[in-house]
Formats: structure tokens, C-alpha cells, sequence
């Protein structure tokens, strides 16, 4: 069997019951998103979630509204068909999904910017331990310093090829993302997201190379007095060298 959009579906009862319990959901609304045939979706509607899914694929969407058509009845279940990266999406509290690879960081960083109590996503491991590298390291990148920034990420367990459906070439890893304030103040989050990006699209240039291409969008003025301003260990780095009080220290200058 081939992959559909890159989704490949969990068949393993012990390991669908160990992501459905890692919080407790009973009561509470759940967003899952990439449902495929629905093991997890009955496995958190048992343990008393409010379940809101949200599937691409017009056949497994239809096939989700049979199964679970009385579900669907008490209003313990809605099925939302469409692209969960494009798709508006309704109030929720807690994320559960085992996402297709393919969507994993649109959907990462849609969901921080959306907000949410918590979320136990499925990644990739690649993917995964690329999220989990520790500012300051070559491993480090926007998806690092992003999540790292707004959420505190933690590693649950990985997952072999065999507990899925085709089964895939790679590991996978469940993921516990708990978002928080930034450790280090942001003044304006959006112009902090745009020198993160800008910064590690040019991940070869120094800082002040990155910050001197920029002077089109924040004015050469602006620019000229921030590369003053900074400290030159900072400006002649390259930005998986960074922390995130560097960044902060970046985007705040350029913001105030």
C-alpha cells in the first residue's frame, strides 16, 4: 500500500492507547488532525474528549462520518473536511495527531500561532530531533528556535515503521509541546519571526550581512543604528550560533 499524502496510518492498539492516554482529556476539546480510518479517534473518544477532526481526504472523511455516525449525533465528534493547514478551525484545548509528514511544519507553527493548553503530536524523528536541537548548535534551526521560543518540547517515545499502515521508511517520535511565554521579552512577534526566518534563509551570512539585506524592509537608517548597537560577537555569528536572547535581542532592536 502507498502512502496517501504522505500519511501513513497507526495500526498498533498499545501504542494508540499509550499517545491517547499521555493527558487527560476527558471533558476537554480535542483537535486531531489527519484522522485517516479513526483508531485514535475512538480511542479519545473513549477516554471522554470532545474530538474535533479534521481530514483531507474526502473518502476517509465520509468513512469517519458511518463509523462513527452516532458520535457524530451527540455532538462528541466533528469531522471538519479540508486542509487542516488551510482549513479555519473551530475553539480547541489539546492536540492530538499523528500528523502526515508532509504538513508537519505548516501545521507546527499554524497551531503556536493559534494557541492551545497542550498538544501530542507525531513527527518524523528526523523531523522531531531537528525541533529538539538546542540553540546554539549546527542542528539548530527556525523550527528550533520557533517552538523553542513559544513552547517547551519534550520527547514521549519513538515509534518503529511496523506500528503503522503502510509502514514508513523512518522512525517516528511523539512529541509533548506545552506552549509558555518567551523566556527572553519579544516586543513584536511577528518582526520576531521574520528575522528568525530571514536569519536562517541566509544561514551561511553573518548576522550583519543578513541584517545589511534587510535594509529595504526596515530602512537603511534603522538598520545602520542597530548594527551599532549590537554587540559584535553577535553581529559576526552565523545564526545557529545564536540563543534565543540573541534573537530577542535582534528582533527587539529592530521593533522598538
Amino acid at each position: 500500500m502507498k502512502a496517501y499524502r504522505d500519511q501513513h496510518f497507526l495500526t498498533d492498539p498499545r501504542i494508540v492507547a499509550r499517545i491517547a492516554g499521555i493527558l487527560e482529556i476527558r471533558g476537554r476539546i480535542v483537535l486531531e488532525i489527519g484522522p485517516g480510518e479513526g483508531i485514535l479517534t475512538k480511542a479519545l473518544l473513549e477516554r471522554g474528549a470532545k474530538v474535533i477532526s479534521v481530514e483531507l481526504d474526502s473518502m476517509l472523511a465520509d468513512c469517519l462520518s458511518h463509523r462513527f455516525a452516532s458520535e457524530i449525533e451527540d455532538g462528541s465528534l466533528t469531522i471538519i473536511h479540508g486542509d487542516a493547514v488551510k482549513v479555519p478551525l473551530p475553539h480547541f484545548e489539546i492536540a492530538i495527531a499523528n500528523l502526515p509528514y508532509s504538513i508537519s511544519s505548516p501545521i507546527t507553527f499554524r497551531l503556536l500561532d493559534i494557541g492551545f493548553e497542550a498538544a501530542i503530536l507525531m513527527y518524523q524523528k528526523e523531523f522531531a530531533d531537528r525541533m529538539m536541537a538546542h540553540p546554539g548548535t549546527r542542528d539548530c534551526g527556525r523550527l528550533s528556535i520557533m517552538v523553542q521560543t513559544y513552547a517547551r518540547a519534550s520527547r514521549c517515545f519513538d515509534l518503529p515503521p511496523g506500528a503503522f499502515s503502510p509502514p514508513p521508511a523512518v522512525r517516528s517520535t511523539v512529541i509533548w509541546i506545552e506552549p509558555r511565554d518567551p523566556l527572553f521579552p519579544v516586543n513584536d512577534r511577528k518582526v520576531y519571526e521574520e528575522i528568525v526566518r530571514e536569519l536562517f534563509s541566509r544561514r551561511r551570512k553573518t548576522v550583519q550581512s543578513t541584517l545589511k539585506a534587510l535594509a529595504g524592509r526596515f530602512g537603511k537608517e534603522k538598520i545602520d543604528l542597530v548594527i551599532g548597537d549590537l554587540d559584535p560577537e553577535i553581529l559576526s555569528s552565523r545564526p545557529e550560533a545564536l540563543y534565543l536572547e540573541d534573537f530577542a535581542t535582534i528582533s527587539n532592536k529592530l521593533s522598538g
